[in-house]
């Protein structure tokens, strides 16, 4: 059995990290799987490792501007999967418009389908993309023969929208072994001092939905109240979001003392991000399944978290909850953990081993097994989770 993805609009974050984690973990024999075809990028497909039965094709027309890629997945695509041979087409970027058939899409994006998280946008370019992204998405899961779904929550949403007249499985994503570290022995908060501080770590794309300010008004407002504190705010940045987060950063901590932002740094380089911290912040409210909480879970930190979205369902009973637009429920959170060492070791170690669930290797396993079964024909019900068990 031959299988084709499309890896067109894979280009950065998640998406590539999934695409090069699955298939370094893979071993589609075990399904029936004879080959793999992956059309893509230059830079998308120099990051997927080589293997025997693997090949990466890249195709100039995808390096170029988003019309021509879409021309390119449309009208190019299912002839050269038909000349290969393929058995099914895998769109991991959820949205495909073309006629082959039958093909798997896999759903990871949450923020066209959550209306008032699209709306903070307000009347701009990005809103325009994400209203055009829920659009093509709909579509295409609707056409498909199989959705792979990240969450309970993400196939809950989608189910609402285009039925469970077809074949579904959840597989979450996996963590990579580098970020593994067991949880650290927890200090009395009265240890730290100005001169080392407490330090606690919110890795995130900064964006509107991200609530970094929130995080950093929580957090100065505790610094206020004598706790030794520095907030660590890593990763990229949408520039609406980044400028709302440099005035509130102008005017809560002029000096710089507190909170810092250290810009994006590399996946390599991440997992000794979180090994300086000692407590992880999550107050994003929209996702579809957080990479970035099993990260900090497989890295043994304590964690306050977002009580939206998935997260709960991620993380459980190991972590505090609150609402991401509220500083002080932020502050609240992160207050019980400060002054409660051993609620922190409690929920260091929960989340720890809970991380231990989450693996490439099983993600790589139900994704094939599931796209096996789809190419095969055979139907199965109900919709199904990693374990086999009903959802």
């Amino acid at each position: 059995m031959h299988i084709g993805i499309d890896a067109s609009n894979i280009r950065v974050g998640g998406g590539v990290t999934h695409l090069v984690e699955v298939l370094r973990a893979a071993d589609p024999h075990k399904h029936g799987i004879s080959r793999i075809t992956v059309w893509g990028n230059s830079k998308t497909l120099e990051k997927i490792e080589g293997r025997p039965w693997l090949d990466r094709v890249h195709d100039k027309m995808l390096d170029r501007a988003l019309p021509v890629r879409l021309y390119w997945q449309r009208f190019v695509l299912q002839e050269l999967a038909r000349m290969e041979g393929c058995r099914l087409l895998f769109f991991p970027g959820g949205s495909y418009t073309g006629s082959f058939r039958p093909f798997v899409a896999l759903f990871q994006n949450m923020l066209p389908f959550e209306r008032s998280e699209a709306g903070r946008y307000g009347l701009s370019l990005t809103h325009l993309r994400i209203a055009l992204l829920r659009l093509s998405q709909t579509n295409a899961f609707m056409a498909a023969e199989g959705i792979i779904f990240l969450s309970g929550y993400a196939a809950d949403k989608i189910t609402a929208i285009v039925g469970l007249n077809k074949e579904a499985s959840i597989v979450p994503h996996g963590v990579n072994g580098n970020f593994t570290a067991r949880p650290r022995s927890q200090r009395e908060i009265g240890s730290y001092s100005p001169a080392e501080p407490f330090r606690i770590l919110y890795v995130s794309q900064v964006d509107l939905y991200k609530h970094q300010w929130r995080v950093a008004e929580a957090v100065v407002a505790l610094a206020g109240r004598g706790f030794p504190l520095q907030l660590d705010l890593v990763g990229p940045s949408y520039a609406p979001a980044m400028k709302m987060l440099r005035g509130y950063m102008a005017r809560l901590d002029p000096a710089g003392k507190i909170i810092r932002y250290h810009g994006p740094v590399s996946y390599e380089n991440l997992p000794s991000v979180y090994r300086s911290a000692d407590l992880f912040v999550y107050a994003s409210s929209c996702e579809n399944m957080p990479n970035i909480l099993f990260e900090a879970m497989a890295s043994g930190l304590p964690i306050a978290c977002s009580n939206r979205g998935p997260m709960p369902e991620v993380l459980r009973d190991a972590g505090l909850y609150f609402d991401p637009e509220s500083p002080g429920q932020i502050a609240a959170a992160v207050e019980k953990l400060l002054v409660d060492r051993e609620k922190r070791s409690e929920c260091a170690a929960k989340a720890y081993e809970y991380a231990k669930e989450y693996s490439w290797d099983r993600c790589a396993r139900d994704t094939f097994s599931f796209l096996a079964h789809v190419a095969s024909g055979r139907r199965r019900q109900p919709l199904e989770s990693p374990s086999g068990g009903p959802k």
